[in-house]
């Protein structure tokens, strides 16, 4: 039986239970790396093998949704990203971790591709919509400050593979919900699978985050870094060419016609390329270099907790006040400004100097979680929400893969792994955050330019209906 609280409740389930996923695993990764033999190139791709495979396929996913259902999709990645989860807690070596992550990942697709989509459905009203996006970002955000916490706390005490058997209840209990809340829905007119368009993403993004992991070790200008390099380059390109000539895109570019829908994807881009890259450095930096337990680094998080919590419960309110747009840039200047107080950590700090940091990008992502989300629907068709989805999570998990990439080419991260020099990783992480804060400021500048401050709310903006014709 359907119910709109309800299907809030199951969308922001499901997407707290990615949200989780992500960030008690950064807190396990120094165990891993111990218990599984793995480098720091190992550690990479735990994470960037899920990003880089949800960024490359929820597009797809996203049109599937569209035409043969989000609820049926969004279970089916929920059983999907349940059983991966198992292979992840029993894997015996990092290989075998690494390629369980992207299923992980393809399962997370399909749920962030429909959530939002799902949530949109249930509340086509505009005031019950913005509440619903403030809980919905709220999840977001919170799910993430918390999972350091429930990922210290679960690795201290059972080892790091009860961070993925975490997954099992959870996924069990988000079936039953939908089962009996969500009512289906779908566009009449969804678009075919853009397959060329598919292979010409999927190959170019993970040539670039190839080159970007390897480039440290095989050398920048050796001949196979340039050649992953030039052909990431080359495909990337192809991509956008067939998109501008397809009658069925992927990704159809006419959207970025929209302003406000250009300024939402750059921002989700910039803050997932800045502060969700940078967080999984800052977690190597509290235990490698601090030496903290999991526990002790989880607990350091819990002040970014509370202010992101208040922030996305103020959200809401903020929303009939001031526009989007304004709550998109400011919290990327707050998390702008947060990343750029890291530049006070050293190798002999204390915990207490992340403290600045912690408040301002908590109260920074709060804000600009519900904003972006509510910018990225509602400036395309409504029958077109679950593209709409996909385009934002794509922007948001390339910016995790290709920061995550970018940043450990700037880090000797060995130094948080027990071989190398404390003092160069500090360093390193101090060029990082440099460009993170840097980065995210650009992104609240030109978000503010493309979505615009005054109280011409563009959650109004129209969007071009007709989207299957070539550009």
């Amino acid at each position: 039986m359907f119910n709109r609280r309800g299907t809030l409740a199951v969308a922001c389930l499901g997407t707290a239970m990615l949200m989780l996923d992500v960030a008690v695993v950064n807190t396990a990764l120094p165990r891993i790396a111990g218990q599984l033999h793995s480098g720091l190139v190992g550690l990479q791709w735990i994470i960037d093998a899920y990003a880089l495979t949800l960024a490359t396929v929820v597009l797809t996913v996203g049109s599937l949704a569209d035409r043969f259902g989000r609820r049926r999709v969004f279970a089916a990645g929920t059983v999907i990203f349940t059983a991966a989860s198992l292979a992840c807690a029993l894997a015996g070596s990092i290989t075998v971790l690494d390629a369980a992550r992207a299923v992980q990942g393809l399962g997370a697709a399909m749920l962030f591709a429909t959530s939002l989509a799902l949530i949109a459905d249930a509340y086509p009203d505009k005031d019950g919509r913005a509440g619903a996006f403030a809980a919905y970002g709220a999840t977001i955000g919170a799910s993430f400050a918390l999972g350091p916490l429930v990922g210290g706390c679960l690795t201290s005490a059972l080892g790091w593979r009860s961070v993925f058997y975490l997954n099992l209840p959870l996924g069990a209990a988000a079936l039953i919900a939908t089962a009996a809340w969500v009512r289906e829905s779908r566009d009449p007119s969804a678009r075919p699978i853009d397959w060329a368009g598919q292979a010409t993403l999927t190959t170019g993004l993970f040539l670039l985050v190839l080159a970007l992991l390897r480039g440290n070790g095989d050398g920048w200008t050796s001949a196979a870094i340039m050649a992953e390099l030039a052909s990431a380059a080359a495909l990337l390109a192809l991509f956008v060419l067939i998109e501008r000539n397809s009658r069925a895109p992927m990704l159809p570019l006419r959207l970025f016609r929209v302003r406000a829908f250009s300024g939402a994807q750059l921002a989700a881009f910039a803050i997932s390329a800045s502060f969700f890259a940078i967080f999984v450095y800052s977690t190597l930096y509290l235990q490698g270099i601090l030496h903290l337990s999991p526990i002790q680094a989880g607990l350091v998080y819990l002040p970014a907790t509370g202010s992101l919590f208040l922030a996305s419960a103020a959200t809401a309110q903020l929303l009939h006040r001031v526009t989007p747009g304004f709550l998109v840039a400011a919290g990327l200047v707050l998390v702008s400004a947060g990343l750029a107080l890291m530049l006070l950590a050293n190798a002999h700090s204390s915990w207490t100097v992340l403290l600045p940091n912690l408040l301002l990008t908590g109260i920074g992502t709060g804000l600009f979680n519900p904003a972006v989300s509510a910018v990225a629907l509602s400036s395309a068709p409504p029958q077109q929400s679950g593209l709409a989805a996909g385009v934002n999570d794509t922007f948001r998990q390339a910016g995790i893969a290709v920061g995550v990439a970018a940043f450990g080419a700037l880090i000797p991260a060995g130094g948080a792994l027990g071989h190398g020099s404390a003092e160069a990783f500090v360093h390193g992480l101090h060029h990082a955050i440099i460009a993170g804060s840097v980065l995210a400021a650009a992104g609240g500048l030109f978000s503010a330019l493309l979505i615009g401050l005054r109280r011409t709310d563009p959650i109004t903006t129209s969007a071009p209906a007709v989207l299957h014709e070539p550009v």
